[in-house]
């Protein structure tokens, strides 16, 4: 029906998609926001890989990391405060040949967030999972997330934060069926970009905590990776990151770390000395559940076509008998 193929879509010759062909809307962030950053990394990681924009789709919650599907010129779903997890997954259960990737902030996914978080994990569905983490609600001017380090001032805690921040990698780490962890600075562009290009061809739920800053709110939360590349440690494993060589002359203490070690991934998430960088964690052997629950129930394209007819059907103009 209608020329299409298998994966219905339009045939059509191939072109080359350059960086700014996957720009959408000029970003509104504010000058020196880590969400720039974290833009361009996924823009050249769609262009590297030559993602369709017909079949990516970027899917958001609420603040300002959600801003996301906006700037990218691909699907998007813009959604609900710590919503986003839910409507990514159904998308993929809908339509598994498209690329799901999802923008939350820390507020918005470790605290009204939480139980889609963790049963995300859970799932283990084939999604980019990035997670901005500024320690701060930005989008609504200042008040405490469950990532704010403790005795920082806020709208919200005036005399300072009393609890200890929550760590989203050791959380992670303790959820069935997790499959790959990550965490890496934003201001360190090429380890970025190798951390979400290796997210990307996993076969599973990608989380990737990425820290980020607030110039305006929490603008010296990482001062001290900032100004001390001695207080990173960067992990290296032939099954898991490749240093490049100017990285590795900036950032020179490193830990060969294999990702497949769960107990050490936990120990590194622990660290309190020291912040690592890199893939903790990585299991392509747990199941997915969108490909467990649809086996042997697609519809086949049969069926699929008369669904569309009778559809069709019902908007059918006729002729009249007298005419």
């Amino acid at each position: 029906m209608f020329g299409l193929n298998d994966n219905c879509s339009i045939d059509q010759d191939q072109e080359y998609l350059t960086l700014e062909d996957y720009q959408g809307r000029v970003s509104r962030w504010c000058a020196g926001c880590g969400d720039n950053g974290i833009l361009g990394a996924t823009q050249r990681l769609c262009r590297d890989e030559q993602l369709p924009r017909e079949k990516t789709v970027f899917v958001s919650g609420i603040g300002c990391a959600a801003r996301f599907p906006h700037y990218m010129n691909t699907y998007g779903f813009h959604g609900l405060h710590g919503r986003a997890l839910p409507i990514a997954q159904g998308i993929k259960m809908r339509r598994p040949d498209l690329h799901v990737f999802v923008n939350m902030g820390d507020g918005d996914c470790c605290s009204i967030g939480t139980a889609h978080w963790i049963h995300a994990l859970r799932a283990n569905m084939d999604l980019v999972v990035m997670l901005h983490d500024n320690g701060i609600y930005g989008l609504t001017k200042n008040q405490a997330s469950p990532t704010t380090p403790t005795g920082l001032k806020t709208n919200t805690t005036p005399r300072g934060t009393m609890l200890r921040a929550l760590n989203p990698l050791t959380v992670t780490l303790g959820v069935t069926n997790a499959s790959f962890v990550a965490q890496v600075g934003e201001w360190i562009p090429d380890l970025l970009f190798e951390v979400l290009k290796q997210a990307f061809h996993h076969k599973g739920l990608s989380f990737v905590r990425i820290l980020q800053r607030c110039p305006h709110f929490t603008p010296e939360l990482y001062n001290a990776l900032l100004t001390n590349p001695d207080n990173i440690v960067l992990l290296t494993h032939e099954k898991g990151m490749q240093i490049g060589e100017t990285t590795a002359k900036i950032y020179k203490r490193q830990e060969h770390h294999d990702p497949s070690d769960l107990n050490r991934a936990r120990e590194l998430a622990e660290m309190s000395d020291r912040v690592p960088m890199g893939i903790l964690y990585r299991n392509e052997e747990i199941g997915r559940y969108n490909e467990i629950s649809r086996s042997g129930i697609l519809p086949t394209w049969e069926r699929r076509a008369e669904v569309l007819e009778s559809a069709f059907d019902r908007f059918g103009i006729q002729a009249s008998a007298a005419e």
